[in-house]
């Protein structure tokens, strides 16, 4: 029992990690609150993840607000050209859904609609993490993670679907996630964290270390 409880027995090496990601989902949630600033939370919340995953965060406080700091105009631009894009599909999918056309044409729009939604997703997978991780100017930002999401396709499924369980999970069992309590415990931040050692591994391959 004694090793058990020991500072650098594995139990407490989990215990402290699992502290860190309950103190950076907080920190999240905090900041995201204004709406407006979901894209520079967003970045920081990755950045963090990042060192996390590769075990290389001084403070998990001080690293999310450097980040949130840094990036705050990037993230704002990003996260307003995301939503944008989230509208336009959102208003894709209303109006095809509401078109009194024949069946050919309809089915034709549905399967362009899930194309281009599917890219998307798996291109914002990459975006708020590459914009934390690399100082390069939007559009190389918004180009090279597009690229990145078909490269490495195997690894953006994966994290798709670390995104997409949880969510699925919360929208027909609420009740195993505390109806959206342990989103704000943990959620966010332990799906970052998660998907954080597959960018990891991915962004070596472009920069083998890290800022």
């Amino acid at each position: 029992m004694r090793n058990l409880l020991a500072s650098d027995s594995a139990l407490m090496r989990v215990l402290d990690r699992l502290a860190d990601v309950m103190i950076l989902n907080l920190v999240f949630v905090a900041t995201a609150l204004p709406v407006v600033t979901l894209g520079p939370a967003l970045t920081a919340l990755n950045y963090t993840a990042l060192k996390l995953a590769d075990d290389d965060c001084d403070g998990v406080v001080s690293s999310y607000l450097r980040s949130f700091r840094l990036n705050f105009r990037e993230g704002i631009l990003v996260g307003l050209a995301s939503g944008l894009l989230v509208g336009v599909l959102g208003a894709w999918y209303i109006v095809v859904e509401n078109l009194n056309i024949p069946e050919l044409p309809r089915v034709l729009l549905w399967v362009v609609f899930y194309v281009v939604a599917f890219r998307f997703a798996l291109t914002l997978l990459y975006v708020f993490p590459y914009l934390a991780r690399f100082a390069d100017p939007l559009p190389v930002v918004l180009n090279n993670s597009r690229l990145m999401s078909i490269k490495h396709l195997p690894s953006s499924l994966g994290m798709a679907a670390v995104v997409g369980l949880p969510l699925v999970i919360t929208v027909f069992y609420p009740q195993l996630v505390g109806y959206g309590l342990l989103w704000l415990l943990l959620g966010f931040a332990g799906v970052a964290y998660v998907n954080g050692a597959l960018l990891n591994s991915i962004f070596r391959t472009y920069a083998p270390t890290a800022p």
